[in-house]
């Protein structure tokens, strides 16, 4: 912070105390109490686990890590085995976790990883959960052109299709970084909505082709790249953020519709000591009153039928009375 601004702030606060010292100050009008818009069977606050089925499509060189950076003439062996971690240990044991725990989450799957390993993707929809679109490769989606972009999402669908029997109808870029043709493009191939938004706590719509696109919002407070990876948290620093949003979160849906968000990808939230916090504390949130563990899905449906949820731009300003 500059001295400039320091002069500011310090002047700002001797005006500001000397105005309240010779005037009688407003009562702050009391915030609006609004009524719990619930989820289905009278749940307040919906619980979406967002677990990332990428592994095996890293590239060959460069593909991020916990070891030091290689010259691209070498293999890079351990990151390939830190990467193969993921569909050999990491989703086993998170699908294992949402078993005992009776949850059903939303899995993010790459084409190619699909492609490489079908049967665990086929089992990951034979045990009650979505599979959404996450690109054909990781090409990033803004490096590409418009005809590029929709290949890659024609291409992964039908990847997914192969080897799930399910048609993805929910999407999300590579880094959450879409491109202006992205949500044009995904309406065009019937996806229902997108998790490229950390803009909120609940659900809401936008317009896309003139029509109403559900965006199912993502998480980087809970999500295990940023917390373990780059702020290297413990396994014990993790329950504790988990239990604090938790409880935020359900206090304030007395008043209004929540959603947590809580992301896992294989190689990283699949270790051991991470999906045993994680299923400590779904046990917790399930003993609470008022709590749903939803598919992104279920919550996209939900949201483009229901006049409660918050709409943007035109849609926002065509339900104003």
């Amino acid at each position: 912070m500059s001295l400039s601004r320091r002069e500011f702030v310090t002047q700002t606060a001797v005006a500001g105390a000397a105005v309240a010292a010779t005037s009688v100050a407003s009562p702050r009008p009391a915030p609006r109490a609004r009524k719990a818009e619930a989820w289905p069977n009278g749940a307040r606050l919906a619980i979406s686990i967002s677990m990332q089925f990428e592994a095996g499509a890293q590239p060959e060189h460069g593909a991020s890590g916990p070891f030091p950076p290689i010259d691209s003439r070498y293999p890079d062996l351990p990151t390939s085995t830190w990467y193969a971690y993921g569909y050999k240990e990491g989703l086993p044991r998170l699908l294992d976790v949402f078993d005992r725990q009776g949850v059903k989450v939303t899995s993010h799957m790459v084409g190619a990883a699909v492609d490489l390993n079908p049967a665990l993707a086929r089992e990951v929809v034979q045990r009650g959960h979505e599979a959404a679109a996450h690109g054909q490769t990781w090409t990033p989606q803004f490096s590409m052109t418009r005809e590029e972009e929709r290949a890659s999402y024609e291409a992964n669908i039908q990847s997914i299709l192969r080897a799930t029997g399910t048609r993805p109808v929910g999407f999300n870029a590579f880094w959450l970084r879409g491109t202006p043709n992205t949500l044009p493009l995904l309406q065009e191939l019937g996806f229902l909505y997108h998790i490229d938004d950390v803009s909120r706590d609940e659900p809401f719509l936008v317009p896309v082709n003139g029509k109403p696109f559900a965006v199912v919002p993502y998480t980087l407070g809970l999500n295990d790249i940023v917390l373990f990876e780059e702020r290297h948290f413990s396994a014990d620093q993790f329950a504790s953020e988990l239990r604090h949003e938790f409880d935020a979160l359900l206090a304030e849906s007395a008043t209004r519709r929540r959603m947590m968000s809580i992301s896992m990808h294989d190689r990283i939230g699949g270790r051991p000591a991470r999906a045993r916090v994680l299923e400590e504390f779904i046990a917790y949130a399930k003993r609470q009153p008022g709590v749903w563990f939803a598919r992104k899905d279920e919550l996209a449906r939900i949201a483009l039928e229901s006049p409660l949820t918050p709409r943007e731009g035109a849609l926002a300003a065509a339900s104003q009375p």
